[in-house]
């Protein structure tokens, strides 16, 4: 077993980028721009159904999506956008079963 790399100054700022990110988008967000079923969001998000569904509605019975909900779909919003722009290096990083 391997001995854990050290966390230096640059890995700590990264950290802190990371930890302060604010980034994500609300699930109507999402709805509007893709032809996506409530179904996929659910997937999207390892969401049930039904949260999914209550996320769309008013009233009482509404539902919010959590801040990792809302990363999850703006991760994939920009997946989706800038797939073919990612170098493909990283792209094996990120899908080693895929290459």
């Amino acid at each position: 077993m391997s001995k854990p790399r050290r966390i230096t100054t640059r890995e700590l700022n990264i950290m802190q980028l990371y930890i302060a990110w604010e980034y994500g988008m609300a699930p109507q967000q999402f709805y509007s721009k893709w032809d996506v079923s409530y179904e996929q969001i659910a997937l999207i998000c390892c969401r049930s159904d039904s949260t999914v569904r209550g996320w769309f509605r008013s009233g009482n019975n509404k539902r919010y999506p959590t801040f990792n909900d809302r990363r999850h779909l703006a991760l994939l919003d920009f997946l989706l956008e800038h797939f073919e722009e990612i170098p493909q290096a990283l792209l094996e990083l990120l899908y080693p079963s895929q290459s």
